[in-house]
């Protein structure tokens, strides 16, 4: 219980964090996670509680949410998040810490790659790129920060952008926990670290409402940055 009452606190703060960055929370709650329960229990667990921050997400920016990219992102991710469940459910807990670190490292330069290109993303992007995160959704849990030039390369900003990018990501997590549902990983004491870890986030992500319109482009990549290097360090620190 203390523990779980420390998390609840922690993720209060990264869900006030993922709802003004429109990610970040999974990068921040993982590692401890991971240090506190193990990989196997660790993902199920957070993939409840991102659904709870996301829709606190989807609550706030109901209104400004645009469907149409949404539907196209979630045609082919929820699928293809079933699929990357079952391949993190067969592969050893060590290569998951690993390929975690690995992927948020990566997502530093590849983020700014695909903004400098200029890249106008369509409709049928947003289905491929669907595919993609969808799978690493369901293998590696936070695909946030790769989402995000997914859904502003469709000229989406404040509001819509992180209404948008939740209600996708909910859809997601939805197909993986129903994985993970029928792979018997969500036993009860996993769904209830999820909720209580969750109702936090949602807290926070309501509660980020108000400063969302403050932050600066520039504070904005620092932010995704910081809790990528962080989440990666997370990962790597139990391995030695």
């Amino acid at each position: 219980m203390p523990a779980l009452s420390l998390l609840s606190l922690l993720a209060l703060a990264a869900g006030v964090l993922s709802g003004v960055v429109g990610t970040g929370s999974s990068l921040i709650l993982l590692p401890v996670l991971v240090v506190l329960y193990g990989p196997r229990v660790a993902v199920p667990v957070m993939a409840i509680a991102s659904l709870f921050g996301n829709a606190g997400r989807v609550l706030a920016w109901w209104r400004e949410i645009r469907w149409r990219p949404v539907l196209a992102y979630a045609l082919t991710g929820v699928p293809c998040a079933a699929l990357g469940a079952h391949t993190l459910l067969a592969v050893p807990p060590a290569a998951v810490d690993v390929s975690l670190a690995v992927f948020f490292l990566a997502m530093i330069p590849l983020r700014r790659l695909i903004r400098r290109s200029r890249f106008r993303v369509r409709l049928w992007h947003m289905a491929a790129a669907g595919a993609l995160v969808g799978f690493l959704t369901g293998l590696v849990l936070s695909t946030g920060p790769l989402s995000v030039p997914v859904f502003t390369g469709y000229g989406m900003s404040g509001g819509a952008f992180l209404g948008s990018e939740a209600a996708s990501a909910l859809l997601l997590y939805a197909g993986k926990l129903a994985t993970f549902g029928g792979a018997g990983a969500l036993a009860p004491a996993v769904v209830a670290r999820g909720l209580v870890i969750g109702t936090a986030l949602l807290a926070g992500s309501l509660l980020a409402k108000r400063l969302v319109r403050r932050l600066r482009p520039r504070a904005f990549d620092l932010l995704i940055d910081a809790v990528l290097v962080t989440g990666a360090a997370g990962m790597l620190l139990p391995l030695r």
